[in-house]
């Protein structure tokens, strides 16, 4: 059975907008990767809220998925695949991160995977484009434009590195309730193109 690991934020988790809660398993596209693989696959999900690629948050311990990463690329070994989308949260104003910066932190995290993973089995996700709600929680105007730009940033690190590579907002849009989360239809959505490439994988 292969093991395949999620690693990613609040939208890995699972964060529901809507009732500040985490979707059920059957909503969430991990959840339904995992059904969909049920036998042949294991989704070791690790998902965070508030995790950024490199940078510290003191009002969310643990924030640092670079720093996080060793202990759980250990406790999840051996692992065939790999999975990571991160960089929505580093987009937030307080952080004042260019599209640059945030992808070379997560070039930091793709190369510490590599290290366990090969690169062709690694699945990097530019996060989704923020709404215009996102303004009222910790982002700005910057912050949507960066979140625009890493679309392309990201393609370009998963070309040098040669990883797979989907961008979540060229199938998904983030919720109007918040403007950086997904909708139950935003997690199918990625689900299905996720899967996509798991196939392709293996």
């Amino acid at each position: 059975m292969k093991r395949i690991l999620a690693y990613g934020d609040s939208n890995t988790w699972g964060f529901d907008p809507e009732k500040f809660e985490r979707y059920a398993e059957a909503l969430r596209w991990t959840g339904l990767l995992q059904k969909a693989l049920s036998g042949d696959a294991l989704i070791l999900e690790e998902g965070l809220c508030g995790r950024t690629t490199v940078f510290d948050d003191e009002s969310i311990p643990s924030a640092n998925g670079l720093a996080a990463l060793p202990a759980i690329l250990e406790a999840d070994r051996p692992l065939d695949a790999a999975i990571i989308m991160l960089g929505t949260n580093d987009c937030k104003s307080i952080f004042s991160a260019s599209a640059e910066e945030i992808t070379a932190g997560l070039g930091r995290c793709l190369i510490k995977t590599a290290e366990v993973v090969n690169p062709e089995n690694i699945l990097l996700i530019s996060p989704l484009e923020l709404g215009e709600a996102a303004l009222r929680f910790g982002y700005d105007d910057r912050s949507l434009a960066v979140s625009r730009a890493l679309r392309q940033a990201y393609q370009a690190l998963a070309d040098r590195y040669g990883t797979a590579f989907l961008a979540a907002s060229e199938v998904a849009k983030a919720s109007d309730i918040d403007g950086q989360h997904l909708t139950p239809e935003g997690h199918y959505a990625l689900y299905e193109a996720v899967l996509n490439v798991i196939d392709s994988m293996f």
